[in-house]
Protein backbone atom coordinates (compact mmCIF):
# COMPACT_ATOMS: atom_id res chain seq x y z
CA UNK A 1 0.00 0.00 0.00
CA UNK A 2 2.76 2.44 0.94
CA UNK A 3 4.53 1.89 -2.37
CA UNK A 4 1.51 3.32 -4.20
CA UNK A 5 1.41 6.60 -2.28
CA UNK A 6 3.19 9.48 -4.00
CA UNK A 7 4.35 12.71 -2.39
CA UNK A 8 4.12 15.64 -4.80
CA UNK A 9 5.93 18.92 -4.04
CA UNK A 10 5.05 21.95 -6.14
CA UNK A 11 7.46 24.83 -6.68
CA UNK A 12 9.80 23.97 -3.82
CA UNK A 13 12.32 26.78 -3.35
CA UNK A 14 14.82 25.26 -0.92
CA UNK A 15 16.79 22.05 -1.59
CA UNK A 16 16.98 21.36 2.14
CA UNK A 17 13.18 20.95 2.23
CA UNK A 18 13.40 18.35 -0.53
CA UNK A 19 15.98 16.40 1.45
CA UNK A 20 14.00 16.72 4.69
CA UNK A 21 10.87 15.55 2.87
CA UNK A 22 12.77 12.49 1.61
CA UNK A 23 13.81 11.73 5.19
CA UNK A 24 10.23 12.08 6.46
CA UNK A 25 9.00 9.78 3.68
CA UNK A 26 11.64 7.11 4.32
CA UNK A 27 10.88 7.20 8.07
CA UNK A 28 7.32 6.09 7.27
CA UNK A 29 8.06 3.69 4.42
CA UNK A 30 7.16 5.93 1.49
CA UNK A 31 9.46 6.18 -1.52
CA UNK A 32 7.68 7.83 -4.46
CA UNK A 33 8.54 11.54 -4.76
CA UNK A 34 7.56 13.86 -7.60
CA UNK A 35 8.75 17.46 -7.92
CA UNK A 36 6.65 19.91 -9.96
CA UNK A 37 8.63 22.84 -11.37
CA UNK A 38 11.02 23.16 -8.42
CA UNK A 39 12.45 26.66 -7.95
CA UNK A 40 15.78 25.23 -6.85
CA UNK A 41 18.20 22.52 -7.88
CA UNK A 42 16.81 19.34 -6.24
CA UNK A 43 20.05 17.42 -6.03
CA UNK A 44 22.54 19.40 -3.98
CA UNK A 45 24.86 18.76 -1.06
CA UNK A 46 22.26 20.33 1.24
CA UNK A 47 19.38 18.17 0.03
CA UNK A 48 21.56 15.08 0.41
CA UNK A 49 22.65 16.18 3.88
CA UNK A 50 19.10 16.91 5.04
CA UNK A 51 17.93 13.54 3.69
CA UNK A 52 20.11 11.88 6.38
CA UNK A 53 20.37 8.53 4.65
CA UNK A 54 17.24 8.80 2.51
CA UNK A 55 19.10 10.41 -0.40
CA UNK A 56 18.10 7.53 -2.69
CA UNK A 57 14.61 9.09 -2.70
CA UNK A 58 16.08 12.43 -3.78
CA UNK A 59 18.08 10.75 -6.54
CA UNK A 60 15.01 8.87 -7.76
CA UNK A 61 12.62 11.84 -7.55
CA UNK A 62 10.78 12.54 -10.80
CA UNK A 63 10.87 16.16 -11.95
CA UNK A 64 7.93 17.32 -14.09
CA UNK A 65 6.57 20.64 -15.33
CA UNK A 66 2.92 20.40 -14.27
CA UNK A 67 0.75 18.94 -11.54
CA UNK A 68 -1.20 17.07 -14.22
CA UNK A 69 1.97 15.16 -15.17
CA UNK A 70 2.74 14.34 -11.54
CA UNK A 71 -0.69 12.83 -10.82
CA UNK A 72 -1.66 11.51 -14.26
CA UNK A 73 -1.70 7.86 -13.15
CA UNK A 74 -3.22 8.53 -9.71
CA UNK A 75 -6.79 7.56 -8.83
CA UNK A 76 -6.92 9.95 -5.85
CA UNK A 77 -5.15 13.29 -5.43
CA UNK A 78 -5.37 15.10 -2.09
CA UNK A 79 -4.08 18.64 -1.70
CA UNK A 80 -2.66 19.81 1.64
CA UNK A 81 -3.27 23.42 2.56
CA UNK A 82 -3.70 25.58 5.66
CA UNK A 83 -5.54 28.39 3.89
CA UNK A 84 -9.32 28.63 3.68
CA UNK A 85 -10.80 28.87 0.19
CA UNK A 86 -13.53 31.01 -1.34
CA UNK A 87 -14.96 27.95 -3.05
CA UNK A 88 -15.28 25.17 -0.47
CA UNK A 89 -13.75 21.86 -1.53
CA UNK A 90 -14.24 18.42 0.07
CA UNK A 91 -12.10 18.56 3.23
CA UNK A 92 -10.82 15.70 5.36
CA UNK A 93 -8.55 15.39 8.38
CA UNK A 94 -5.21 13.55 8.24
CA UNK A 95 -6.70 10.71 10.32
CA UNK A 96 -9.70 10.40 8.01
CA UNK A 97 -7.33 10.36 5.04
CA UNK A 98 -5.37 7.50 6.55
CA UNK A 99 -8.53 5.52 7.28
CA UNK A 100 -9.62 6.00 3.69
CA UNK A 101 -6.39 4.71 2.13
CA UNK A 102 -6.96 0.92 2.36
CA UNK A 103 -10.16 1.29 0.35
CA UNK A 104 -8.66 3.76 -2.10
CA UNK A 105 -5.66 1.47 -2.70
CA UNK A 106 -7.56 -1.82 -2.80
CA UNK A 107 -7.06 -2.19 -6.56
CA UNK A 108 -3.57 -3.09 -7.86
CA UNK A 109 -3.60 -0.16 -10.29
CA UNK A 110 -4.68 2.42 -7.69
CA UNK A 111 -2.37 5.30 -6.83
CA UNK A 112 -2.76 8.12 -4.30
CA UNK A 113 -0.99 11.46 -4.56
CA UNK A 114 -0.52 13.77 -1.56
CA UNK A 115 0.12 17.22 -2.99
CA UNK A 116 2.01 19.97 -1.14
CA UNK A 117 2.41 23.56 -2.27
CA UNK A 118 5.13 26.17 -2.12
CA UNK A 119 6.80 27.09 1.14
CA UNK A 120 5.68 30.73 0.88
CA UNK A 121 2.20 30.48 -0.65
CA UNK A 122 1.04 26.86 -0.58
CA UNK A 123 -1.27 25.55 -3.29
CA UNK A 124 -3.08 27.85 -5.67
CA UNK A 125 -6.83 27.57 -6.06
CA UNK A 126 -6.34 26.17 -9.54
CA UNK A 127 -4.01 23.46 -8.22
CA UNK A 128 -6.38 22.58 -5.40
CA UNK A 129 -9.24 22.26 -7.87
CA UNK A 130 -7.26 19.51 -9.62
CA UNK A 131 -7.37 17.50 -6.40
CA UNK A 132 -10.24 15.26 -5.30
CA UNK A 133 -10.09 16.53 -1.72
CA UNK A 134 -8.34 18.95 0.58
CA UNK A 135 -6.59 17.75 3.75
CA UNK A 136 -6.09 20.21 6.59
CA UNK A 137 -3.74 19.57 9.50
CA UNK A 138 -5.46 20.99 12.61
CA UNK A 139 -2.61 23.11 13.92
CA UNK A 140 -2.73 25.95 16.44
CA UNK A 141 -4.88 28.61 14.69
CA UNK A 142 -2.65 31.33 16.12
CA UNK A 143 0.43 29.75 14.48
CA UNK A 144 -0.75 27.43 11.73
CA UNK A 145 2.18 27.54 9.30
CA UNK A 146 4.04 24.24 9.15
CA UNK A 147 7.46 23.56 7.69
CA UNK A 148 7.02 21.66 4.43
CA UNK A 149 8.80 18.52 5.63
CA UNK A 150 6.87 18.61 8.92
CA UNK A 151 3.58 18.65 7.02
CA UNK A 152 4.75 15.73 4.90
CA UNK A 153 5.76 13.89 8.09
CA UNK A 154 2.29 14.28 9.62
CA UNK A 155 0.49 12.87 6.59
CA UNK A 156 3.10 10.16 6.01
CA UNK A 157 2.66 9.09 9.64
CA UNK A 158 -1.10 8.73 9.14
CA UNK A 159 -0.44 6.68 6.01
CA UNK A 160 1.81 4.35 7.98
CA UNK A 161 -0.72 3.97 10.79
CA UNK A 162 -3.34 2.96 8.23
CA UNK A 163 -0.93 0.47 6.67
CA UNK A 164 -0.04 -1.05 10.04
CA UNK A 165 -3.72 -1.37 10.96
CA UNK A 166 -4.51 -3.07 7.65
CA UNK A 167 -1.50 -5.38 7.93
CA UNK A 168 -2.41 -6.24 11.52
CA UNK A 169 -5.97 -7.10 10.55
CA UNK A 170 -4.75 -9.38 7.78
CA UNK A 171 -2.24 -11.09 10.08
CA UNK A 172 -4.91 -11.60 12.72
CA UNK A 173 -7.19 -13.22 10.17
CA UNK A 174 -4.37 -15.51 9.04
CA UNK A 175 -3.13 -16.43 12.51
CA UNK A 176 -6.52 -16.75 14.20
CA UNK A 177 -8.98 -18.56 11.96
CA UNK A 178 -12.62 -17.99 12.74
CA UNK A 179 -13.90 -20.04 15.65
CA UNK A 180 -17.61 -20.85 15.86
CA UNK A 181 -19.56 -19.25 18.67
CA UNK A 182 -21.16 -21.44 21.28
CA UNK A 183 -24.71 -22.42 20.42
CA UNK A 184 -27.73 -21.71 22.59
CA UNK A 185 -27.91 -25.38 23.56
CA UNK A 186 -24.22 -25.47 24.52
CA UNK A 187 -24.65 -22.36 26.62
CA UNK A 188 -27.61 -23.86 28.48
CA UNK A 189 -25.60 -26.98 29.24
CA UNK A 190 -22.80 -24.73 30.51
CA UNK A 191 -25.12 -22.75 32.79
CA UNK A 192 -26.52 -25.98 34.26
CA UNK A 193 -22.98 -27.26 34.81
CA UNK A 194 -21.91 -23.94 36.35
CA UNK A 195 -24.82 -23.87 38.78
CA UNK A 196 -24.22 -27.49 39.80
CA UNK A 197 -20.53 -26.76 40.47
CA UNK A 198 -21.20 -23.59 42.45
CA UNK A 199 -23.64 -25.50 44.64
CA UNK A 200 -21.09 -28.29 45.14
CA UNK A 201 -18.40 -25.91 46.39
CA UNK A 202 -20.82 -23.99 48.61
CA UNK A 203 -20.71 -20.74 46.65
CA UNK A 204 -24.35 -20.83 45.59
CA UNK A 205 -27.40 -21.64 47.73
CA UNK A 206 -30.47 -22.34 45.54
CA UNK A 207 -32.70 -21.46 48.50
CA UNK A 208 -31.24 -17.95 48.53
CA UNK A 209 -30.26 -17.36 44.89
CA UNK A 210 -29.89 -13.57 45.15
CA UNK A 211 -29.88 -13.39 41.31
CA UNK A 212 -26.42 -14.94 41.17
CA UNK A 213 -27.13 -17.20 38.19
CA UNK A 214 -28.98 -14.43 36.39
CA UNK A 215 -25.97 -12.13 36.75
CA UNK A 216 -23.54 -14.84 35.64
CA UNK A 217 -25.80 -15.61 32.69
CA UNK A 218 -25.89 -11.94 31.67
CA UNK A 219 -22.10 -11.68 32.00
CA UNK A 220 -21.50 -14.79 29.87
CA UNK A 221 -24.00 -13.91 27.17
CA UNK A 222 -22.51 -10.44 26.86
CA UNK A 223 -19.09 -12.01 26.21
CA UNK A 224 -20.38 -14.12 23.25
CA UNK A 225 -17.97 -17.01 24.01
CA UNK A 226 -16.67 -19.26 21.26
CA UNK A 227 -17.33 -22.99 21.45
CA UNK A 228 -13.69 -23.69 22.30
CA UNK A 229 -13.74 -21.11 25.09
CA UNK A 230 -16.88 -22.65 26.53
CA UNK A 231 -15.27 -26.09 26.44
CA UNK A 232 -12.33 -24.70 28.43
CA UNK A 233 -14.70 -23.27 31.04
CA UNK A 234 -16.55 -26.56 31.32
CA UNK A 235 -13.25 -28.38 31.73
CA UNK A 236 -12.42 -26.05 34.61
CA UNK A 237 -15.81 -26.77 36.17
CA UNK A 238 -15.27 -30.52 35.86
CA UNK A 239 -11.86 -30.23 37.57
CA UNK A 240 -13.43 -28.10 40.30
CA UNK A 241 -16.14 -30.72 40.88
CA UNK A 242 -13.51 -33.42 41.26
CA UNK A 243 -11.61 -31.37 43.82
CA UNK A 244 -14.80 -30.65 45.72
CA UNK A 245 -15.75 -34.34 45.76
CA UNK A 246 -12.40 -35.28 47.35
CA UNK A 247 -12.52 -32.54 49.99
CA UNK A 248 -13.07 -33.59 53.64
CA UNK A 249 -16.62 -32.89 54.79
CA UNK A 250 -17.48 -31.84 51.25
CA UNK A 251 -21.15 -32.34 52.05
CA UNK A 252 -21.00 -29.50 54.60
CA UNK A 253 -21.03 -26.53 52.25
CA UNK A 254 -19.88 -23.21 53.56
CA UNK A 255 -22.06 -20.13 53.24
CA UNK A 256 -21.80 -18.21 50.00
CA UNK A 257 -19.67 -15.05 50.22
CA UNK A 258 -20.95 -11.53 49.76
CA UNK A 259 -20.50 -11.77 45.97
CA UNK A 260 -23.48 -14.13 46.01
CA UNK A 261 -25.72 -11.38 47.35
CA UNK A 262 -27.71 -8.88 45.39
CA UNK A 263 -27.39 -5.11 45.76
CA UNK A 264 -24.36 -3.05 46.75
CA UNK A 265 -22.63 -5.67 48.89
CA UNK A 266 -23.96 -4.42 52.20
CA UNK A 267 -25.20 -6.98 54.75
Amino acid sequence: MLERIRIVLIGTSHPGNIGATARAMHNMGLGDLALVSPRCEPLTSESISRASGADHIVHAARVVETLEEAVADCTLAVGASARSRTLPWPMITPRALGERLPTELAGPESRVALVFGREDSGLSNAELQRCHAHVHIPTNPDFSSLNLAAAVQVLAYECRLAWLAAAGAEAEQEEEPHQPLASHEELEHYFAHLERTLIAIGFHDPALPRQLMARLRRFTLRARPERMELNILRGMLTATEKCAAGRPNADQAVAAPRADQDGDGKA
